[in-house]
């Protein structure tokens, strides 16, 4: 249904924000470490209309019901559904003092839901641009990020870190976004046009509100304090044998975040090389890291990069985004991105039952 169809009137404001997929750097932005991620072509608009008063009305065209949730700005409430995002972001804005009104939302997506790519902070920006524009507020970019960032970690309880926000944001296409995750300060490395990536949905959804996202974050909080520093990021790889000390399984928990941290140094030093293979090998050992250290990878992801690791075609692949689940995102030679998809797809569906889906390439009219 189009908006007129589902409120009488037409939009004021349509707004959007890109999914991501991480290059490499997982499980460090909650420990203020480093991260390098880019944006992918599936987005989620946001059309907009105030209206008098303080109720919203909220359609989904990918979620939720076929009628149109409604809440009062300033009554929100946390409903362990969709909507708590939309109502964590007028939530933020309240305890900030910055006043929206009521409002009539259509959201549209193409961003999958648990996939890793980031389909809640896509949400999220795309909302708070179109309020942005509609009631005049006055954010840049890395304030609305952190204002979304605290709404999903304040108000929906996902205990995220901030760069799914960051990149849906300042992130654009041909380009990864290196982002210090602590200081907020970053700076945009281009992509080689020799590098051609490969995103394939498992179709494995997760949920980062619920508990094995959290307990990666308690464990690493408490290896930090075991090792009496603020944070993991306070520690290098020659610190590993001191982790590695700790109990387990907060060394290995803390392992993977030191030496995570390192890989994605290495990693925008290849790409500003144009060393693609030196790129391919840090994914392998990322995704080594995360299924044996951060154990946060299932049989069908791994499953999936063992796919390609057999095809000559490919540099490296590795699980992308939180993990439970999610996606996988493979390098691959020139010209080659689209035959890899395919062909991994086609193995994957035989060896598991399962479809998955390619969200990069992007074939015609997807």
């Amino acid at each position: 249904m189009t908006f007129e169809q589902l409120f009488g009137i037409p939009p004021l404001v349509c707004a959007s924000a890109p999914g991501r997929v991480n290059l490499i750097g997982e499980h460090t932005d909650y420990n203020g470490g480093f991260v390098l991620p880019t944006v992918i072509p599936q987005r989620t608009t946001v059309e907009l209309a105030p209206r008098k008063g303080g109720a919203v009305r909220a359609f989904s065209l990918d979620v939720g019901k076929s009628v149109p949730f409604e809440y009062i700005v300033g009554t929100e409430s946390r409903r362990g559904r969709w909507t708590d995002y939309l109502q964590g972001i007028t939530w933020v804005l309240g305890q900030e003092g910055l006043v929206v009104g009521g409002a009539d939302i259509r959201i549209s997506s193409t961003v999958p839901l648990g996939s890793g790519l980031s389909s809640s902070a896509a949400l999220e920006i795309a909302l708070l641009r179109a309020l942005r524009e509609a009631f005049m507020l006055p954010l840049d970019d890395v304030q609305m990020a952190l204002l979304a960032q605290r709404a999903e970690n304040d108000f929906v309880g996902a205990p995220v870190g901030v760069m799914d926000q960051m990149a849906c944001t300042l992130a654009s296409d041909g380009e990864a976004l290196f982002l210090d995750t602590r200081s907020l300060e970053w700076k945009v490395v281009p992509l080689p046009p020799s590098a051609e990536l490969v995103v394939f949905n498992s179709g494995i959804a997760h949920n980062h509100s619920k508990g094995d996202y959290r307990s990666r974050r308690a464990e690493c909080e408490e290896a930090a304090r075991q090792l009496g520093v603020r944070q993991l990021r306070d520690l290098d790889v020659p610190d590993v044998p001191r982790v590695m000390a700790l109990p387990d399984p907060f060394g290995r928990r803390a392992r993977h975040v030191v030496t995570e941290d390192a890989r994605v140094l290495d990693a925008v030093r290849a790409l500003q090389a144009g060393d693609l293979e030196s790129l391919g090998a840090l994914f392998y050992a990322s995704h080594e890291s995360m299924r044996d250290d951060y154990e946060v990878s299932v049989p069908e992801i791994d499953l999936l990069v063992e796919l390609a690791r057999a095809m000559p075609e490919v540099y490296g692949a590795r699980l992308t985004g939180g993990g439970f689940g999610g996606s996988v995102v493979m390098l691959a030679r020139p010209g080659t991105a689209a035959d890899v998809a395919q062909k991994v797809s086609a193995a994957y569906t035989a060896k598991t039952g399962r479809a998955g889906a390619v969200l990069v390439p992007q074939t015609a009219g997807a």
